[in-house]
């Protein structure tokens, strides 16, 4: 890595044409015995069963994905300048793509050719996670590269995904640099302001790949009566009554974030929103229950966002069962001309298949639907067609038109 030549990585034959696509994910069945030992989390160079460089990238041997590849050059130094170089090439698409915003993600791994690390920006505080061995092991290059290019107040590490033990490492949360908030902090979301605590919020602390959503889904909101399931901190909730609800209803099991969501609505002088602490679930089962439900219990705009309800494959069935069986009672609290936006967030359940679990559950409740929107993740997440674990959230705007 200091002029030092690399250490080597044989692929079989017929296995570099998806790295040299693009994807930088090199599993532990493509390649060929080692020849030499290698340090896990040492940079190696990856080549054909030819002898062609195909890249380099960090390997570690307690992983299937043996080696991420980050850069298909010959020579990679990973050094502060390196990460300086990707996390500002990243800075600019998001620069680009959501002028104005000052809470957004920064670096999207894979989706940065930076696989392994996540950077978030929370105003003045980063938040970064990093779900591979190497990236881990080079924390103080990335740290000091974030310095130089934020002057943060704080860089912190929030290291909980369960994807670390599958690299051989332990989950941790600490202060990397600077003074981590004490409690809760305020960040800007489309022009509203949100409470967020770094040690029990979701993801590094809230959902920044819903930044674009909130607002579209909000500005549909003008005199309608919204119902928001799995609100957590209320980021739909608060958008719908930014843009012009007449009422809003916010439902999560968490009483953290219910408590936080209604301090939101004070924090942004919003009127009209009422959060409960309960699960969505249930309520929904509670509330479309009758057979005949009174016009003034009936909601203009459901928003259905909930946890992933699938981590692997094997559950994936179980997973469409649970989404159907939510859209069918909400699909029963719509008024006729109601909309549902409804999202999901697992990479297993592809948008086809979703919306087919969405139109079954529509059959079910004697409904036909419009669809007027199409929704993705907001671009600070951005996409990789040639990586499809870069794609994983998607979601629909039906109206019942009949």
């Amino acid at each position: 890595m200091n002029g030092e030549p690399l250490k080597t990585v044989y692929l079989k034959p017929r296995e570099a044409d998806r790295l040299r696509a693009g994807h930088p994910w090199v599993y532990y069945g493509e390649i060929t015995p080692l020849r030499e030992p290698i340090t896990d989390g040492e940079c190696v160079q990856v080549l054909d069963s030819r002898n062609h460089l195909v890249g380099c990238g960090l390997f570690n041997s307690k992983s299937k994905i043996r080696v991420r590849l980050l850069s298909r050059r010959e020579k990679l130094t990973l050094n502060t300048e390196f990460f300086k170089n990707r996390i500002e090439t990243a800075l600019e698409v998001r620069r680009h793509a959501m002028p104005g915003a000052t809470s957004f993600r920064v670096v999207n791994a894979e989706s940065d050719f930076l696989s392994g690390l996540i950077i978030d920006k929370y105003e003045d505080v980063l938040v970064l996670q990093t779900t591979s061995l190497g990236m881990d092991q080079r924390k103080p290059l990335i740290v000091e590269a974030l310095k130089e290019i934020f002057h943060p107040t704080a860089v912190l590490e929030k290291n909980d995904s369960p994807s670390r033990t599958f690299e051989g490492m332990e989950m941790v949360h600490s202060t990397l640099y600077g003074t981590a908030p004490a409690g809760d902090q305020l960040i800007r979301l489309n022009q509203l302001q949100f409470k967020v605590n770094f040690d029990s919020g979701h993801k590094t602390g809230c959902y920044l790949d819903q930044q674009v959503n909130y607002k579209k889904v909000g500005d549909m909101a003008a005199g309608a009566r919204v119902l928001d399931c799995f609100c957590f901190l209320g980021g739909f909730a608060l958008h719908a009554a930014k843009g012009g609800a007449r009422e809003v209803i916010g439902i999560d099991q968490s009483e953290t974030a219910i408590k936080t969501a209604s301090e939101g609505a004070k924090l942004n002088n919003l009127s009209g929103c009422t959060f409960i602490n309960a699960n969505a679930f249930d309520w929904l089962i509670e509330h479309a229950k009758n057979t005949e439900i009174e016009q003034k219990d009936l909601f203009d705009l459901i928003i259905l966002d909930p946890p992933s309800f699938t981590r692997n494959r094997h559950s994936v069935d179980a997973a469409l069962n649970g989404y159907k069986e939510i859209h069918l009672r909400a699909l029963k609290l719509l008024r006729p001309g109601g909309t549902l936006a409804t999202f999901c967030c697992s990479h297993h359940v592809d948008t086809q298949t979703f919306q087919n679990v969405i139109l079954n559950a529509a059959f079910d409740a004697h409904k036909i639907l419009r669809r007027t929107q199409i929704y993705s993740q907001s671009p600070d997440h951005p996409i990789i067609p040639v990586i499809p674990e870069t794609e994983y959230l998607k979601g629909f705007a039906f109206e019942v038109a009949k």
